[in-house]
């Protein structure tokens, strides 16, 4: 039940190696499949984990084993939060960066095209924002989490604000 020897290595540099490759694939599917998971993407996920936990563990199937793959998973994730939390560029290559979808009531064909969004998946987002055609609208963007915010017109300030500028002030350790 508790094995303990060079496999368990192995286990760990295999599951740091599934972990980038999910993290990569994740990434490139886009936003939209991040954010919006319908039930195809959720039996995908789960068909995912079931077919990368072999590759993880090998033929080791001992608790030590299962430990090691979860610990590397744990320590992984906290490593790529933290580099994301304090790397502008590394976080907008995870993360991604929104995109505008329509601006000043006109649709931004470029961005609807990269994005896969549909001019239906648009219209249900109007919809859900309570916006009844593309003319009442001065933005939407489509979110890093695959939601779209949109902006009426009728809420957009109308005169400029100034811009307020906060110093974070950093604690010496």
């Amino acid at each position: 039940m508790w094995v303990v020897d060079y496999t368990l290595l192995w286990i760990a540099l295999r599951t740091a190696i599934i972990y980038i490759a999910v993290v990569i694939g994740i990434r490139l599917s886009g936003k939209r499949e991040v954010g919006q998971m319908t039930p195809f993407d959720l039996v995908l996920l789960i068909l995912i984990a079931n077919a990368v936990q072999n590759a993880m563990t090998g033929p080791d199937t001992s608790v030590t084993g299962g430990l090691v793959a979860a610990g590397t998973l744990l320590i992984l994730n906290r490593l790529v939060t933290r580099i994301v939390s304090h790397n502008k560029g590394v976080r907008d290559w995870v993360e991604g960066t929104s995109t505008v979808l329509v601006q000043s009531g006109k649709t931004v064909s470029k961005s609807l095209e990269k994005e896969h969004i549909t001019p239906d998946e648009l219209q249900q987002a109007f919809r859900e924002h309570g916006v009844e055609s593309l003319s009442d609208v001065s933005l939407a963007v489509l979110e890093i989490d695959g939601s779209i915010s949109v902006l009426r017109k009728d809420e957009m300030p109308t005169t400029a604000r100034s811009h307020h500028r906060i110093r974070f002030i950093r604690r010496a350790k």
